[in-house]
């Protein structure tokens, strides 16, 4: 299991725990129009999926507009997913104020099936802890990062390099 905290304080991943070159688990969250998404809808395509606590944060903020900046310098078959346990309606808001226009944001929020797949549900928040996918064109896992501080950013760089070379 990853070893995480959360402003210095370990917290316990609910959920399997994935690895580099296992098939990606399926799972379903929700659009921001309310519909039911699940990895089948990004068949074909290369996914980088960044999980973030909640878009309303400081960092979550900052990851999700860097990966928005990002998403537009990348190949047409890669798609950003960026998931948390916002409520749709939240996610939409947000998206609008932020001008986020290429990453499409997804939500955990009815069932927690995308961070139960992935070994990534925080138990003692309910909240998704900062990790980043990248799933190939085969729904194979390419690339992980468990954040160990959840209030850090991401390696972006290390993400965007590793979808690149499977693009």
């Amino acid at each position: 299991m990853a070893q995480v905290t959360f402003k210095g304080n370990p917290v316990t991943l609910v959920g399997s725990q994935v690895k580099v070159g296992d098939a990606a688990p399926d799972f379903t969250v929700v659009d921001n129009s309310m519909g039911a998404v699940s990895l089948a809808n990004y068949q074909g395509m290369v996914k980088i999926v960044s999980a973030v606590p909640s878009l309303d944060t400081p960092v979550c903020d900052t990851e999700t507009r860097r990966f928005n900046q990002e998403a537009a310098k990348l190949p047409g078959d890669v798609v950003v997913l960026t998931i948390s346990a916002d409520l749709p309606f939240a996610q939409k808001r947000w998206c609008g104020a932020a001008g986020i226009d290429k990453v499409v944001t997804l939500s955990d929020y009815r069932d927690r099936s995308f961070a139960l797949a992935y070994g990534v549900l925080i138990d003692e928040l309910k909240l998704l802890s900062r990790s980043i996918f990248v799933i190939d064109k085969q729904n194979v896992i390419r690339y992980i990062q468990h954040v160990p501080e959840v209030t850090q950013e991401p390696d972006y760089e290390a993400a965007l390099r590793a979808a690149r070379e499977l693009a």
